[in-house]
């Protein structure tokens, strides 16, 4: 950069007052209803994130305690990474052929084509 040019640049924060909090929508709206895992229909989404494969699975209506459980109990059985987000289960590569006979094992159904 030469001599003389400004940067313009827009940090998220006012001078005149305080700091402005910057708001960003979220993907999915999080929901309160809970459901029995036989009346869920999941669907499986594949993403890439920095060069790698992650599958996600949802939408889970469960209290959060019982998705914690479940997803370390998935990521035991089938020895991976995964985090829980926004009611959608995500983990590390790409494991639809082993998540879908473990989901249904615990009692969950699938959009058909999922």
């Amino acid at each position: 950069m030469s001599r003389g040019k400004k940067l313009d640049l827009f940090i998220g924060a006012a001078i005149d007052d305080s700091w402005a909090e910057v708001q960003s929508p979220r993907k999915t709206k999080v929901s309160n209803e809970i459901q029995e895992p036989s009346k869920h229909f999941l669907v499986f989404q594949k993403e890439k994130r920095r060069g790698k494969t992650v599958t996600l699975v949802g939408e889970f209506y469960r209290p959060k305690e019982e998705q914690a459980a479940l997803l370390k109990l998935l990521k035991k059985k089938m020895g991976c990474g995964g985090s829980l987000k926004d009611g959608w289960m995500e983990f590390q590569g790409e494991l639809k052929a082993k998540l879908r006979p473990l989901l249904v094992e615990q009692g969950f159904r699938f959009k058909n084509g999922h």
